[in-house]
Formats: structure tokens, sequence, C-alpha cells
């Protein structure tokens, strides 16, 4: 998904083990961006990019009037078995394989409109009724459509509306009666079913829902940092030779104080698993749905009812408004390489969008900094073997004034020493080039350079300086950028920063049946973005601090006391609850090459059998942990119980299984079935396993949600608590996870008719 799909990256692989080993001598040993791509490019062969566009061939990213009916057939199934959400999203797949001002796209729209009704999203409904009759809705349709608009605008309080709409269709009933017998006596019963609701509602005060559905993006800052935009006052910036740029308290922040909030620079949506097109199939068409199907490509909102792209049937939109605005900032020049970005996957798409975006800055000073020093020196965008050896610049803190008068501000701050939440701050992150394997290097470096030729080859103003915003059109083939290469060393950088840099973008998805009392979540990954800010925090795998996202916009949160002088400190991903500490530093330096020190680090070096129950076996006799290598030994006192460690794995993997089968019969609606198998899997995982053991865990939610679906909250609630104690060992009393289920707790208890407990799981 990052990185472009298997095929190319086997392919690129294949073509670097076949070159001599003095080509790949003078590629790995190139010293600057600048050298690697001017290496690189040259040997992407004429057969490589037809390979390139023989992969690419397999996304359906164009408009398709055969596909837009096979999912408006596909919708209307979906609608006459009243999955009315199912629907929704097959109409919106036929709108956007639909060619603007056609009946294709307003046949779609008017179904979405009905599929919104039965779902009570009134708003988005008349929204699609208006689309639907702006790209020519057949008029022998229009009175169901007019009918359905007024039955919205009752619904919604505005009466006034509603009775205009009705004395419209009145006319239009005796102007032009197009209508049989049958059918305009079913339109006048509805007809006349409106007009009461209409009187009914006439004498009440209108009601305004944009009003009421503000939410927390309203929350900003107590106090703007004057040197770093997006930040509290209650933090300072910093350097270190050593660990570089981070952030520190100024002051005693307490728990829950906003110390972040700020819009991603770029953003681009994760495909998720986009499939390709099956070959030999009689359908090329997929019903799967994905997250490009039911988020805004620009702004990530959730949508039900999302607007197309003109040109492309991928790219779609939660308003008119966000898609003008992507199609003015990048997506005029994207639009016809929707198939070959899939391909490349999405931190190529994300450095492309960041150099589209550069555009919009002080494009002088952009040009300068890629041009100018490709032109002084013969090397373009070069890395400093120590980028803060001369740095002493300290924003904010508290040490010597003479410390200030420096050369060189900190990377990313202007003159002024101000941090810039702009593409500076983003160029100036590290790209890490001489921790990069020469075969990933390769790679960017070949990917980029297909992308700068499909670029070329489409005559695209991919990089003109002079760009403005225009209307939503085709892309006319201006003359293009004479340092196509500069901008393509630009994409390789940011393609590099990306492994360390790129912040995922996340959101709680509601999981399992949506008939269930009990909501179960999970949180997954929407998007991939670069945040200026957000980027200046050093990780630790106990953070002060916890994120969360709305939209595209970060939010970062104190998580607990941070005294004045402590540094604020966020967690890229491995959590001291919820891996060991071997396996949390290969993945930090696997990754973002360090070895991290700490504190919990620290400690579980000096402690590394910390917490020896949470994924032990214990023995069968007399219940105590196992303890060895190859052959575990009873640590009981008088126990002289020993086994193989092969076998109690076999043992384990033979549980889960078990434990996988009863899960699919509790997703299918087989409870009972699922309690029996559950039940039996409970017993086997007492005799060998312990009572942290995180499948215990796995198996005491899954009754839980069983006994909950039956009714019986009695014994879900026993099921559930006896989770919670396993949660708690794994990620600590204070973790996300632990909310899930002291949330799924709650439920139980309401629903259980125990208020009280519930309202006190609440206060946790």
């Amino acid at each position: 998904m990052d990185l472009p799909v298997d095929e190319w990256k086997s392919y690129i692989l294949q073509k670097w083990s076949l070159l001599p080993k003095s080509i790949q001598v003078t590629i790995s040993t190139a010293e600057t961006l600048h050298d690697l791509f001017l290496h690189s490019s040259p040997l992407l062969q004429p057969e490589d990019e037809m390979f390139l566009k023989r992969l690419s061939g397999g996304y359906l990213v164009g408009k398709d009037p055969d596909a837009s009916l096979f999912y408006r057939e596909k919708g209307n199934q979906k609608f006459q078995a009243k999955d009315y959400m199912g629907a929704a999203v097959l109409y919106s797949k036929g709108v956007s394989h639909s060619g603007p001002s056609s009946t294709d796209i307003s046949l779609c729209y008017a179904n979405r409109s009905a599929a919104l009704f039965h779902l009570g999203q009134y708003e988005i409904c008349l929204k699609d009724i208006v689309r639907a009759q702006t790209h020519g809705y057949p008029e022998r349709l229009q009175p169901k459509l007019l009918l359905r608009k007024a039955e919205c605008l009752v619904t919604l309080g505005r009466p006034q509306e509603a009775s205009q709409t009705v004395t419209d269709l009145e006319s239009s009933f005796a102007a032009k009666p197009t209508l049989s017998a049958s059918q305009f006596q079913i339109l006048q019963r509805t007809l006349c079913r409106v007009k009461v609701k209409v009187q009914e509602k006439e004498n009440l005060p209108e009601i305004f829902p944009e009003a009421l559905t503000k939410t927390f993006e309203g929350v900003d800052l107590r106090e703007e940092n004057e040197q770093i935009p997006g930040a509290s006052s209650s933090v300072s910036l910093h350097i270190d030779p050593l660990k570089g740029r981070y952030l520190v308290a100024t002051k005693d922040i307490l728990p829950g104080e906003l110390l972040v909030k700020e819009d991603a620079f770029v953003s681009v949506l994760n495909p998720g698993e986009v499939p390709l097109r099956p070959r030999g199939l009689e359908s090329k068409w997929d019903i799967q749905v994905t997250n490009g199907d039911l988020h805004c490509h620009r702004c990530l909102r959730h949508t039900l009812a999302p607007v197309p792209c003109d040109g492309c049937s991928y790219a779609k939109y939660c308003s008119q408004e966000c898609m003008q605005q992507a199609w003015d900032r990048y997506h005029s020049v994207e639009c016809s390489l929707g198939a070959l970005l899939l391909t490349l996957g999405v931190f190529c798409h994300v450095a492309l969008r960041s150099t589209l975006l550069a555009r919009f800055e002080d494009v002088g000073k952009v040009t300068k900094k890629l041009c100018g020093e490709m032109s002084n020196q013969g090397i373009c965008l070069p890395e400093s073997k120590n980028p803060v050896q001369t740095l002493k610049y300290d924003l904010g803190g508290e040490g010597d004034k003479k410390d200030k008068a420096v050369e060189t501000p900190i990377p990313g701050c202007d003159i002024n020493g101000k941090y810039e939440r702009n593409y500076n701050a983003i160029f100036h992150l590290l790209p890490h080039t001489e921790n990069h394997s020469p075969e990933h290097k390769f790679l960017c470096a070949l990917s980029v350079s297909a992308l700068c030729r499909q670029l070329e080859a489409a005559g695209l103003q991919a990089f003109t300086t002079d760009l403005k915003p225009t209307k939503l059109k085709a892309a006319e083939p201006p003359v293009l950028c004479a340092e196509l290469s500069v901008w393509g060393v630009a994409m390789l950088r940011h393609m590099l920063q990306l492994q360390c840099n790129a912040q995922a973008i996340t959101t709680i998805q509601q999981t399992g049946s949506k008939e269930s009392l009990i909501t179960d979540t999970r949180r997954v990954r929407l998007a991939t973005a670069l945040f200026p800010v957000v980027s200046l925090l050093n990780h630790s795998c106990s953070p002060n601090t916890s994120v969360s996202f709305i939209g595209t916009i970060a939010t970062i949160r104190a998580s607990q006391l941070i005294r004045s002088g402590q540094e604020i400190l966020h967690c890229y991903g491995p959590h001291e609850s919820r891996m060991g500490v071997a396996e949390r530093r290969q993945k930090l330096r696997s990754q973002y090459f360090f070895d991290c020190d700490c504190p919990p680090c620290e400690r579980e070096k000096q402690r590394p059998s910390a917490g020896p129950g949470r994924g032990a076996f214990r023995c069968h006799r007399c219940r105590a942990l196992l303890q060895g290598d190859d052959v575990l030994s009873c640590s009981g006192p008088a126990c002289m119980e020993s086994v193989s460690r092969d076998l109690l794995v076999s043992r384990l993997q033979d549980l889960q299984r078990q434990v996988g089968a009863a899960q699919k019969h509790l997703r299918n609606g087989r409870l009972e079935v699922a309690i029996q198998l559950l039940l039996g899997c409970q017993s086997d995982a007492e005799s060998f396993l312990s009572a942290e053991h995180s499948v215990v865990g796995e198996i005491e939610d899954a009754l839980a949600q069983a006994y909950a679906a039956l009714g019986d909250w009695e014994k879900s609630a026993t099921h559930l608590q006896k989770s919670l104690q396993v949660v708690e060992v794994h990620h600590g009393p204070s973790s996300v996870e632990m909310g899930h289920e002291l949330f799924k707790l709650a439920q139980v208890f309401f629903n259980g008719g125990r208020l009280a407990m519930s309202e006190d799981v609440f206060n946790c």
C-alpha cells in the first residue's frame, strides 16, 4: 500500500540484481539525492515502462457507462432487500463511473437519494435530488423525485418549501399528464399524505440542523505559540546534535491539555485493498467497499453521498467545494495518473502531491531551493553529513541569549527563528538516505522516474510556477517545466522521508453485525500524511501524549502530568503495552533507524523477565508457570513436570484455529454452536495457558459477545470482566484498548438494566 505493488517491486529488484557490479556500486555510494537520481533514472528502459503500464491497466479508474449500469442494478437489488446502506454505496460507485450531464449519472443520483431517504439522511437526500435534476433526470420520472423532496422538507421542519414543492407538482400533473392511470393513483395517494404532513407542520418553527452539527473541530488552543504555529504556548522548540529537533514543556502541563492542533500539509487517502481487474471473468467490476468509497479524498470526512471527479472514477469528494479545491491544487495533474499512482503506492502519491502543493507558496523561494543548489555546484538537494552540528538555536528556551545568535536557524525555521508550517518545513524533514538499502533507493528512484516520464508524456504543466486556480475542466497540454528532473529529485527526497516521517491518520470503525446491541470497534488507517509540527515529536514506548484525528486535523493532548522542562513525547507505534522490548527495538530500528533508549526500554533491559504470565504456558498438574527454552520445566517447588515447547506451540495453534471457527459461527448468527465451541476452548486454555494469555482474553471476549446477542447480560458481563483483566495486563489501565473494553462493559450493564454500574464504568 505504501510502496509500489509487489509485481513492480519484484521486477525492479530483479533488474537491480542484473545490473553490472560497477553500476550498483555507483548508485549505492551516491553522496547526494541528485547523484542517486542522475545515475538511476537513465536505467528506466521502454520495456520497463511497458511492464508498468500493463500493471496499471489492471486498475479501472476511467468513466464507463457499462459500469454505471452494473452498479445501479446491483444497488437496486440491495434496495429491494432493504439494505439501504449497501444500496447507497453501490449507487455511489455508479455515480463515479458515469459521465457528467448523462442520464446514467442522473438515475444513480436519484436512486441514491431514495436510499438516503430511508436511512434518514434527509439533507443529503435533498442535495442528491438537486444533483439528479441538474444532470438531466428524465422528466417522466420527476414526480416521484419531487414527492421525495417534499417529504424531506416536511421531515426537516421546512413546511413553506414543502408546500411550494407540492404546488409545483400539482401544476406539473395538470400540465403534462404523462403517467398511466395506476401510476397517477399511487402518486396522488402519496401526494395527499404529504399535503397532510405539510399542514400539520406549517405552524411549527423551522429548524436548522446545520447549527446542531458542531463537532470538536471548534476546539482551539488556549494560547498559540508565537514561534510554532499550531502548537501551544506551553511548549518550545529545541535541537540536539544526537536526537535532532524536539519539543519541551515550558511549564507544568495537566493531563488533557491541548498541545498541538495542526492540519496536514499533505495527505493521501489510503485506497485500501483496491482489487486489480480480474482477467477472464464475466464481470470486471467489483462490489467491494473501500475507504475510497466512504471518505472524501481531500478532507477525509465520512460521506454517504460522494461527489465524483468529472474526469475519473477514482477520486470522490464530500462536496463540490472540496472537489474544486482538490482540482485547483493538485487533482488537475493527478486525474489522468490515477491507475499509475495506485500501482506506485501511497508514498509515491504523497511525494507527487507535496511538490504540487509547493507551487502555492513562495514559488521563487522554492524554485531557488530546488534549482539554485543544482546550478551552483552541480548538486541538488544535498544532505549534510551532520545537519545539526553547527546549530545551537533554542527557541523559547531558557538558555543564554548569546546562544541565539547563530549563523543558521533550526531546519524548517525562517531567518527570525519562527518554525514554518509549510513546504520549507516539509523539505527539511530528514530522508535518512544513508540508512536505506541500495535496492530500496533504486526502487524509489525508478518509480519517481516513471512518474516524471508520464507527466512529460501527458504534456501536463505539472510544476509550472505561475499556476492559478481555474474552473474544473480537462487539463490542456501546456509546456512542461524545463526543470522536471529537479522536481523528480524533490519527489525522491519526499518518498525517502516518508518511511520515518509519515503519520498514519486513523479512525475508529465499528465492527461486527450492525444489528448487534453491543458496539465493537477497531482503529483503522485512513490516510498517510505529513504534519510539520507533529513531526517534531520524538518517540517513547510510553509516551506522555495521545493523538487523535478529525479529518486531516491532528490534535495532540497530554495524557499525563508533564513537568516543566520535560520533553513532549509521542509513540511511533511500538508501545510497551503491546510488545516486549526486543520486538519494539527491532521494529524501531528497521523503520526509523534508531535504537530506542527510552525509560521503559532501559527498565525492561534490566528486568527482561518482567510480566512472565502475559504469553506464558503453565503446568497442567499444579498450574504453576513453565520456564525454559526448548524444553519447559514447571516452576512449582514440588513439581517435576516438563514438556516440549514445540508441543505447546502446536497445541496453542490448534486452539487458535478452534477459536477462529467459533468466531465465524458467531458472525454468522449461530450463537449456540459458537458458545459450545468457545466453552470447550476455555476449558482447554485453562489447562496449559496462563490466565493473562491473550488467547484467554480473546475467548472471554467472544463469549461475552455471544451471551449479549442472546440477551443474557449477566453472563456477558461476567466474561467481559475477565477479558478486561487480560487487556489491562497487556495494554495498561489507561490504554485505548482498555477504553474500548470498558465502553462495551458499560453497554452490557445498560442493556441489562444495571444503570448505576453502567454510569460507574463510563466515569472510569
